[in-house]
């Protein structure tokens, strides 16, 4: 039997970080990990490689979509033939996992596999906000066996309790556990009870019309101190900002979660250069900070527009 976990949780909660360390839990075993995200700068290849690792990815969409599903079981039914011992499952931080019992429990499709639950990464300091605006992470939530609230280390005594009391009323039925970095604990995996799956045909489902996702098209003639002063404009307003940019010649992966700006250089090639995706929700007027950012930097950026779907 193959044991399946999935990791959920909103955009920049840390899943991949946490992925890194969760995979150290199984020394000596086969493991094959699926990614399902928008520009991921990837997990370590040399890591994959330590512990014997097999990834695929899947992008452009969640895979509980009916946009991407039928790949998704493509994917996890060519996976299970090499009979792994271990799938780890990184699902998109604007994925709807409500499907995952009914998906799982089609045994004419995926043989040999053991799901064993859910886990789901919440970002402490952020949580409230994407809480209130976001659907998806309230569907996330309830379809999880462990919460483990991550980066505890930039958020308040108060914070990380106003984010229990919102946890417990959603889901007071399992164990919350708090950390920073995306480091799980020894014994945490022993507090999570394998679900029982659903036999039922998975529903149709679509994406979550209250997320908004823009695309914005800048010039190389930034420089880093121009664009962080230009995407701070409007970053308390988005959910994230990511994307590939080349500046002056250097290339750098720009990746902003809440009002935290990030841009790191990056040497491997990229595709889609320049090309930036704001995420934003209901009640966040990203739109129009955008657009009165653009005002300040006219010469420097080439559109800006609602992503196609």
């Amino acid at each position: 039997m193959s044991e399946l976990y999935m990791i959920t949780g909103f955009l920049g909660a840390g899943k991949t970080t946490f992925l890194k360390q969760f995979i150290r839990l199984f020394p000596g075993k086969r493991i094959h990990v699926i990614v399902n995200e928008y520009g991921k700068e990837g997990i370590d290849g040399q890591l994959l490689k330590e512990v014997g690792s097999v990834l695929d990815e899947i992008n452009n969409g969640s895979i509980f979509c009916s946009c991407r599903l039928d790949k998704f079981e493509e994917v996890l039914g060519k996976a299970l033939k090499s009979q792994p011992d271990v799938i780890l499952i990184e699902a998109s931080g604007l994925s709807n996992p409500t499907n995952v019992k009914k998906i799982m429990a089609q045994e004419d499709k995926f043989p040999g596999l053991s799901y064993m639950g859910s886990i789901c990464l919440v970002d402490a300091k952020r949580f409230e906000k994407v809480y209130r605006t976001a659907t998806v992470i309230k569907k996330q939530i309830s379809v999880s066996d462990i919460i483990i609230l991550n980066k505890t280390d930039l958020a308040s005594p108060e914070e990380i309790s106003r984010v229990k009391e919102l946890v417990k009323a959603h889901r007071p039925d399992i164990p919350i556990f708090e950390t920073s970095f995306g480091r799980i604990g020894d014994g945490w995996l022993k507090e999570m009870k394998q679900p029982e799956l659903v036999k039922e045909k998975p529903e149709i489902q679509t994406k979550d019309i209250t997320l908004r996702s823009f695309v914005l098209t800048i010039r190389d003639t930034f420089t880093p101190y121009e664009l962080q002063k230009f995407v701070e404009m409007f970053l308390d307003d988005t959910y994230r900002v990511k994307g590939f940019v080349r500046l002056q010649g250097e290339t750098y992966l720009l990746d902003c979660v809440g009002n935290l700006f990030h841009l790191t250089p990056y040497q491997e090639e990229v595709h889609g250069i320049n090309e930036i995706v704001v995420l934003a929700g209901n009640g966040l007027p990203a739109a129009k900070s955008v657009k009165e950012a653009i005002k300040w930097y006219p010469d420097k950026v080439i559109d800006f527009s609602m992503a196609k779907k």
